[in-house]
């Protein structure tokens, strides 16, 4: 059943933006195996009028119960289209998944397909998985996009674990029911199709190369400080310098390009010279680290130059970390640079309350006393002040966290204000160390505001600045650069919520709130007293005379590219091949049909020009006089091949060369292709060519030679319709140079699209009766002799172009080291799933292919898909390389101990053993068949074990971070149970737990610890966790003393502990005379474990081995400029 009913939004946040090609990381990219339009009924009140939508946001809800869910046999789903802001729209899932472990789900637009060229909508929009037992772990995430033809669909690839989403006990499936809801609010869309930046503006922007929008911002705010950019333009680099290899030269090109540039700037020479690749271009990083890795290359680049230094003077302050006592003499300093701040945003309404945050006083007391030297412990007070502040301030505001209830990284929408004019002298310098000058003025004006617009694993960023420090500010997003007003710059990039008025008033008054979450993420202040000097003149007097020149040829040629490409309507390209490019080519580039017409001599010629005029062209230019030039014209056959079809008349050629094009091509604007056909006389010298009779029949010859694997073309000629294969035989074995007597085989090349047609060819019977015509191609080779082929792999040319056709090289890996080739085979498209194990199994020396397991390689990320290629579940070696559109060139392979069947019909689970008396957890490998349950893997478990007794019951328990989120029972089927996101965990039941008294309670009990960072503490667990009994009415004191002897904690040690009850990650710390078991309740629905006994006390373990992975593969990338 599917419901409208408008309601107010929950706030939610927002952990990852991704369109649906799944495994790519960034900004607008549109979903590669895209949604087909869904055929739906028109609805009376759906008039879509595209870029028309309201000024006023409309919004609505949109509810979508999926039944039968676990059930579901689909790739993707779509939902029933809705009506929201006059526009169609549906919402597209991947049940299982878009080739990730996670439910992916998006908001499509419905009717895509049939709208007018051109258009385009805004949504906000957020999508929730509904918790049908506790509203409040409903899954939600919001985002905004604006929908046009490339991107009609945006939303989440990893929304939620499918582990989470199909456990039963967590809610989500009730009665195998999901329930989606989709909240869409509708804003009006600006049209900038045919909008000029510089024009608008004075200021140009920087292409997308797919994920570069964090870069971007980055350069223009680096760009717009005259004073960097001046630095930048005189670093020494010389004419011979290459920008792809030199950052120096490639910053001042782009920086360069910028100034004086009419349209949008690429980048791609910079991120060549930082020696990334495509795949770089497609990975989002952080700006804050970019910013930190390239300044800190440019600086080590600026030394021992004249601008030296630059870096430092610009953005380099000092504070004091000072350390205090306060019942002695004694006072520890430490004196510490920084290029940038970093502000808490959580807990802060605006700048002033982050730096007070920053500076504010931290006492060392109680357990927390300061050792300071001869003085022993001693009650202290500890914090930050600062010495100098730069000229240029960047304040990164730290947007993301860490949230250790939820244990991932999250975003701060919180509404967080920032000033125009920021006073770091204020309350008498209470920011500044006793040491600092005093007499420099720390009055800001903010000059940059980085904005990201997303969630904590995607999204995008632009950037507002005053570049002049004027009142006027603009927008940098990527391409294009707009005026925007103080308000846009500031108060809408604070952050918070935005509420949006209902539009429906007569159904439901409740407003709309959705969660800003583009907001400020970074900003950039310019010191009063050095304005000048920082927003200094920039002229061409700056920029080294050989830059001036390679540029202003680049722009030359980059115009005469545009006016070759505004001229082109009235030229026709034309292709000519000659016998020397198929001498050229067949054999090496290419192997069937006759020529690659792209890497042939084209020749521009005006549509006008007679044709019998641009043979004077072809005569000028191959040294061919035009009485002996014949041209053919080719054609495409219904077979898909390509050949020369008949010569052309010479009416024809009385004609313009854009006539001619018309009669040889009807497709707008393609290329006319010829062949010239010339004639050798006696010593090579061109002849007119013989006159085509009617029954003359112009053929083309390949020579194949077994022995050497190699195809040759060795001519043409004429032959007569009426003759035989059998008399031509030995003017090929002249052209071949064989002797004339040798005995040769014919075949004819028919086609090789789908599959390759290559026909013997019968000598005896006439061309005509053979249905051989002008340009068909004939292979010819010497006959096969009876005896000693073994060593001949295709004796005849119909096997080896067959192989040809189907030849692919395969790099193959080591699973376990994905970014490294192994070893190379040379396989084929058609060869089956057992050729290519056996091939790889011959290569490793192993003598069971079945024990070889393939994984496919994934386009996009270069990483191994998740899922290994089961036996033979694919038919041909073509299946396992394609993903999506594009055929990869890679598998990766493991050697298994045992064969692929007999594994895929058994489960493998990774279990941790935990004795009961010994320290250290044994890893246990447990394989069993699929059917098989809880209670065999305990019996496996046994066998491989030492119990503490004979009769020892064990279970198996699951869990994630350091908190057992579940029991399994004895019956539950293994074949469900994921190890790769959690950690299994066996243990003996303690004797105690087995006979609880009616009023025993039995709780969780985890190591925490408290970690601050200025002054904000969160609770973090580590160690192993475990269960207690505790009985009715017992204190905290005797708790204590079970606990004790249990982890064996020396007195010493355990006196420093600290117990608390945590309820929602809250401590709420306990004395010994509490009653323990009055602080929990008996709770066995979804949720029972939230409440815990936190055991206080630093982390001395060392760390398992067995962590859980969160992915089958992981590959991390920081920032990394390697040039």
């Amino acid at each position: 059943m599917t419901m409208m009913t408008p309601q107010p939004l929950d706030q939610q946040e927002d952990e990852e933006m991704r369109v649906p090609q799944s495994d790519l990381i960034e900004c607008p990219q549109p979903v590669v195996e895209g949604p087909q339009p869904m055929e739906v009924a028109p609805a009376d009140n759906a008039e879509t009028v595209e870029n028309q939508a309201n000024d006023e946001p409309q919004a609505s809800r949109f509810t979508w119960n999926i039944e039968n869910f676990s059930r579901l046999n689909v790739k993707k789903l779509y939902s029933e289209f809705f009506v929201v802001g006059g526009y169609k729209w549906r919402v597209l899932i991947f049940p299982k998944g878009n080739n990730v472990d996670y439910l992916s789900m998006y908001l499509d637009v419905a009717d895509s397909a049939t709208l007018p060229y051109g258009w385009n909508r805004y949504a906000q929009f957020s999508l929730a998985v509904v918790n049908q037992v506790h509203n409040r772990y409903t899954m939600k995430k919001d985002t905004q996009h604006q929908f046009n033809q490339r991107e009609s669909d945006w939303g989440f690839t990893s929304f939620m674990p499918l582990s989470e989403l199909y456990d039963p006990n967590k809610g989500y499936l009730v009665n195998d029911t999901c329930v989606i809801e989709a909240d869409v609010a509708v804003r009006k869309v600006i049209d900038y199709w045919s909008y000029d930046s510089k024009k608008e503006t004075g200021y140009v922007g920087l292409k997308n190369q797919g994920a570069t929008c964090y870069m971007n911002s980055l350069l223009q705010t680096l760009y717009h400080i005259p004073y960097f950019r001046k630095a930048v333009y005189h670093m020494p680099t010389t004419e011979n310098d290459n920008p792809t290899a030199s950052i120096p030269l490639a910053l001042q090109s782009l920086f360069y390009k910028l100034q004086y540039n009419d349209t949008s700037v690429a980048t791609k020479e910079l991120t060549k010279s930082f020696g990334w690749d495509t795949h770089d271009s497609f990975m989002q990083h952080d700006v804050q680290e970019l910013n930190r890795v390239l300044c800190e290359k440019l600086e080590d680049k600026m030394k021992g130059t004249v601008v030296e230094g630059t870096i430092q003077k610009l953005f380099e302050g000092h504070h004091m970390n000072y350390i205090e006592c306060i019942n002695v003499d004694f006072k520890s300093t430490r004196k510490e640079s920084f290029y940038d701040l970093q502000l808490d945003v959580k807990g802060c309404k605006d700048v002033y309350a982050s730096f007070d945050k920053y500076v504010e006083v931290e006492r060392l007391e109680g357990d927390n006393k300061y050792h300071a030297e001869e003085h022993g412990l001693q009650d202290a007070k500890k914090g930050v002040l600062f010495i100098d502040f730069p000229p240029v301030l960047q304040l990164q505001l730290k947007r993301f966290e860490y949230d250790f209830m939820r244990d991932t990284m999250v975003k701060i929408n919180d509404r967080y204000e920032f000033p125009l004019e920021l006073d770091l002298d204020r309350d008498n310098g209470k920011y500044l160390s006793p040491e600092a000058d005093r007499s420099i003025r720390n009055l800001y004006m903010l000059h940059s505001v980085l904005v990201h617009s997303g969630g904590v694993h995607g999204g995008h960023y632009h950037a507002f600045m005053r570049p002049t420090l004027s009142d006027q500010w603009y927008k940098f997003d990527d391409e294009r650069v707009t005026k925007e007003d103080v308000k846009k710059a500031l108060e809408e990039q604070y952050g918070g919520e935005e509420e949006l008025p209902q539009t429906n008033p007569g159904y439901n008054n409740t407003p709309f709130k959705f969660t800003k979450y583009s907001n400020a993420y970074m900003l950039v202040y310019v010191r009063v007293s050095d304005k000048d000097k920082i927003i200094c003149n920039v002229d061409e007097n700056d920029i080294a005379e050989h830059l001036r020149i390679r540029l202003k040829k680049e722009q030359e040629e980059k115009e005469d590219k545009r006016k070759y490409k505004a001229q082109a309507h009235l030229y026709t390209i034309i292709k000519v091949a000659r016998d020397d490019d198929l001498k050229e080519q067949i054999g090496k580039d290419i192997y069937f049909d006759l020529v690659d017409h792209d890497k042939v001599r084209n020749f521009r010629i005006q549509k006008d020009m007679p044709f019998n005029l641009f043979k004077e062209e072809v005569a000028k230019e191959f040294g061919i006089p035009v009485q002996f030039q014949r041209f053919w014209i080719w054609a495409k056959r219904q077979n898909h091949t390509y050949r020369p079809n008949r010569p052309l008349t010479p009416q024809e050629e009385s004609q313009t060369v854009g006539a001619l094009r018309e009669i040889s091509n009807k497709a707008h604007n393609a290329d006319l292709k010829l062949f010239l056909e010339i004639e050798d006389g006696l010593g090579l010298h061109p002849v007119p060519p013989p006159e085509k009779l009617k029954d003359d029949i112009l053929l083309f010859f390949k020579l194949y030679d077994p022995e050497k694997e190699e195809l040759r073309y060795v001519g043409r000629f004429f032959v007569k319709s009426y003759g035989k294969p059998i008399e031509i035989v030995t003017k090929l074995n002249e052209m071949a140079g064989f002797a004339p007597d040798v005995e040769i085989e014919l075949f004819e090349e028919i086609k090789y699209e789908p599959s390759v047609m290559c026909e013997r060819l019968d000598k005896r019977a006439s061309f005509r009766f053979s249905q051989i015509e002008d340009g068909d191609i004939i292979c010819f080779q010497k006959r096969p002799p009876s005896e000693g082929q073994e060593n001949i792999r295709f004796p005849e040319v119909p096997l080896f172009l067959e192989y040809v056709k189907n030849r692919q090289v395969v790099h193959f890996r080591a699973l376990e080291r994905p970014k490294e080739d192994d070893f190379s085979l040379d396989l084929a498209k058609n060869h089956t799933y057992d050729d290519v194990v056996e091939r790889v199994a011959k290569h490793l020396g192993l003598d069971d292919p079945s024990k070889i397991r393939l994984t496919p390689h994934n386009c996009y990320s270069q990483q191994p898909k998740p899922n290994p290629i089961k036996y033979r579940a694919v038919d041909h070696l073509l299946d396992m390389l394609v993903h999506y559109n594009q055929i990869s060139d890679t598998l990766y392979y493991e050697v298994l101990d045992i064969p692929l069947p007999e594994l895929q019909c058994l489960k493998t689970l990774k279990v941790a053993f935990h004795h009961a008396t010994k320290d250290e957890a044994l890893i246990l490998n447990i394989r069993l068949p699929k059917q098989s349950t809880v209670g065999d893997v305990l019996n496996e478990i046994k066998t491989k074990v030492e119990l503490s007794h004979p009769s020892a019951e064990l279970r198996l328990l699951e869990v994630f971070y350091h908190k057992i989120y579940k029991i399994f029972p004895i019956n539950e089927k293994i074949e469900n149970i994921n190890d790769q996101y959690w950690t299994l965990r066996a243990e003996e039941i303690p004797e105690e737990e087995k006979n609880l008294g009616a009023n025993d309670r039995l709780i969780h009990v985890y190591h925490i610890t408290k970690e601050s960072a200025h002054n904000q503490v969160q609770v973090t667990n580590f160690g192993e966790p475990f269960f207690l009994v505790i009985h009715e009415g017992e204190t905290l004191e005797n708790v204590k003393v079970r606990i004790q002897k249990r982890l064996q904690v020396p007195d010493e040690e355990f006196s420093k502990w600290k117990f608390a009850f945590l309820s929602l990650g809250r401590p709420e710390y306990l004395e010994d005379s509490d009653i323990v078991s009055s602080r929990f309740q008996r709770r066995d629905i979804y949720g029972a474990w939230e409440q815990y006994l936190g055991l206080e006390h630093s982390d001395t373990s060392p760390k398992r081995t067995y962590a859980a992975s969160q992915n089958r593969h992981t590959f991390e990338k920081p920032v990394k400029i390697y040039n």
